[in-house]
Protein backbone atom coordinates (compact mmCIF):
# COMPACT_ATOMS: atom_id res chain seq x y z
CA UNK A 1 0.00 0.00 0.00
CA UNK A 2 3.11 2.50 0.46
CA UNK A 3 4.45 1.83 -2.92
CA UNK A 4 0.81 2.97 -4.56
CA UNK A 5 0.97 6.13 -2.75
CA UNK A 6 4.26 7.18 -3.54
CA UNK A 7 4.03 6.40 -6.91
CA UNK A 8 0.66 8.09 -7.65
CA UNK A 9 2.20 11.42 -5.45
CA UNK A 10 5.50 11.42 -6.85
CA UNK A 11 4.57 9.62 -10.39
CA UNK A 12 7.77 7.21 -10.29
CA UNK A 13 9.87 9.86 -8.80
CA UNK A 14 11.59 10.11 -5.51
CA UNK A 15 10.19 12.42 -3.07
CA UNK A 16 13.47 14.52 -2.81
CA UNK A 17 13.60 14.86 -7.07
CA UNK A 18 9.80 15.80 -6.92
CA UNK A 19 10.87 19.10 -4.35
CA UNK A 20 11.63 22.20 -6.04
CA UNK A 21 14.27 25.01 -3.63
CA UNK A 22 13.15 28.21 -4.84
CA UNK A 23 15.09 29.90 -2.03
CA UNK A 24 17.59 30.86 -4.48
CA UNK A 25 15.17 32.26 -7.23
CA UNK A 26 12.98 34.31 -4.68
CA UNK A 27 16.38 35.78 -3.58
CA UNK A 28 17.10 36.90 -6.83
CA UNK A 29 13.70 38.43 -7.89
CA UNK A 30 14.25 40.41 -4.75
CA UNK A 31 18.05 41.56 -5.03
CA UNK A 32 16.51 42.88 -8.81
CA UNK A 33 13.59 44.62 -7.34
CA UNK A 34 15.73 46.77 -4.63
CA UNK A 35 18.44 47.51 -7.21
CA UNK A 36 15.42 48.62 -9.67
CA UNK A 37 13.77 50.26 -6.38
CA UNK A 38 16.99 52.45 -5.49
CA UNK A 39 18.28 53.07 -9.20
CA UNK A 40 14.48 54.34 -10.79
CA UNK A 41 14.45 57.76 -9.14
CA UNK A 42 18.20 58.70 -10.29
CA UNK A 43 17.01 58.21 -13.69
CA UNK A 44 15.94 61.43 -15.44
CA UNK A 45 13.49 60.80 -18.23
CA UNK A 46 13.28 63.32 -20.99
CA UNK A 47 10.11 65.19 -22.14
CA UNK A 48 10.01 65.98 -25.11
CA UNK A 49 8.18 69.94 -25.56
CA UNK A 50 6.77 71.66 -28.97
CA UNK A 51 6.82 75.50 -28.90
CA UNK A 52 3.82 77.21 -29.28
CA UNK A 53 3.85 79.38 -32.64
CA UNK A 54 5.07 82.70 -30.91
CA UNK A 55 7.81 81.11 -29.28
CA UNK A 56 8.88 80.21 -32.71
CA UNK A 57 8.96 82.68 -34.08
CA UNK A 58 10.95 84.85 -31.79
CA UNK A 59 13.67 82.23 -32.16
CA UNK A 60 13.45 82.12 -36.39
CA UNK A 61 15.94 84.27 -36.74
CA UNK A 62 18.61 82.21 -35.34
CA UNK A 63 17.47 79.44 -36.92
CA UNK A 64 16.85 80.78 -40.36
CA UNK A 65 20.87 80.88 -41.21
CA UNK A 66 21.21 77.18 -40.74
CA UNK A 67 18.92 75.95 -43.24
CA UNK A 68 17.15 77.49 -46.36
CA UNK A 69 14.28 75.34 -46.13
CA UNK A 70 12.16 76.14 -43.02
CA UNK A 71 8.36 74.24 -42.55
CA UNK A 72 6.07 75.76 -39.94
CA UNK A 73 2.97 74.04 -39.39
CA UNK A 74 0.81 76.23 -36.93
CA UNK A 75 -2.00 76.09 -34.64
CA UNK A 76 -4.40 75.42 -37.37
CA UNK A 77 -2.67 73.25 -39.20
CA UNK A 78 -1.66 75.15 -42.05
CA UNK A 79 1.66 74.40 -43.42
CA UNK A 80 4.04 77.37 -44.72
CA UNK A 81 7.19 77.23 -46.47
CA UNK A 82 10.00 79.36 -46.01
CA UNK A 83 6.96 82.23 -44.70
CA UNK A 84 5.13 81.27 -47.83
CA UNK A 85 1.50 79.75 -46.93
CA UNK A 86 0.73 76.64 -49.00
CA UNK A 87 -2.25 73.76 -49.04
CA UNK A 88 -1.39 70.53 -48.52
CA UNK A 89 -1.85 69.78 -52.22
CA UNK A 90 1.04 71.92 -53.30
CA UNK A 91 3.31 70.89 -50.86
CA UNK A 92 4.96 67.88 -52.26
CA UNK A 93 5.60 69.79 -55.84
CA UNK A 94 6.90 72.89 -53.20
CA UNK A 95 8.98 70.36 -51.51
CA UNK A 96 10.66 68.99 -54.81
CA UNK A 97 11.37 72.94 -55.94
CA UNK A 98 12.94 73.29 -52.85
CA UNK A 99 15.21 70.09 -53.48
CA UNK A 100 15.94 71.16 -56.53
CA UNK A 101 17.38 74.28 -55.42
CA UNK A 102 18.91 73.04 -52.11
CA UNK A 103 20.03 69.15 -52.72
CA UNK A 104 22.25 69.20 -49.73
CA UNK A 105 19.69 71.13 -46.94
CA UNK A 106 18.28 69.62 -44.10
CA UNK A 107 15.16 71.12 -44.09
CA UNK A 108 14.12 72.47 -40.51
CA UNK A 109 10.41 71.64 -39.23
CA UNK A 110 8.84 73.60 -36.65
CA UNK A 111 5.34 72.17 -35.42
CA UNK A 112 3.02 73.94 -32.56
CA UNK A 113 2.52 71.69 -29.84
CA UNK A 114 -1.28 72.74 -31.02
CA UNK A 115 -0.99 71.27 -34.70
CA UNK A 116 -2.05 67.65 -35.09
CA UNK A 117 0.13 64.68 -35.20
CA UNK A 118 -1.52 64.00 -38.72
CA UNK A 119 0.15 67.37 -40.36
CA UNK A 120 3.12 66.33 -39.05
CA UNK A 121 3.04 62.74 -40.68
CA UNK A 122 1.58 64.55 -43.96
CA UNK A 123 4.80 66.88 -44.22
CA UNK A 124 7.36 64.00 -43.40
CA UNK A 125 6.04 61.88 -46.12
CA UNK A 126 6.10 64.52 -48.44
CA UNK A 127 9.52 65.63 -47.61
CA UNK A 128 10.76 61.86 -48.40
CA UNK A 129 9.27 61.45 -51.35
CA UNK A 130 10.64 64.63 -52.13
CA UNK A 131 13.99 62.92 -51.57
CA UNK A 132 15.10 64.46 -48.62
CA UNK A 133 16.76 61.71 -46.22
CA UNK A 134 16.85 63.75 -43.09
CA UNK A 135 14.72 66.61 -41.51
CA UNK A 136 15.51 68.42 -38.23
CA UNK A 137 12.15 68.83 -35.96
CA UNK A 138 12.79 72.04 -33.85
CA UNK A 139 11.77 72.07 -30.29
CA UNK A 140 10.57 73.86 -27.74
CA UNK A 141 13.44 76.22 -27.91
CA UNK A 142 15.83 76.78 -24.61
CA UNK A 143 16.19 80.04 -22.84
CA UNK A 144 18.84 82.23 -23.99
Amino acid sequence: MKNKRSVSRGAGLSEEESLLNLTPLIDVVFVVLIIFILISPMLEIDNVKLASSSALQTKQAATAKSSPVLIHVDADNSIRVNQKKISLESLLSTLQKEKQRAPKEVPQLFHDKKAYFGTYQTVKNALEIAGFEEVDVILQPGSS
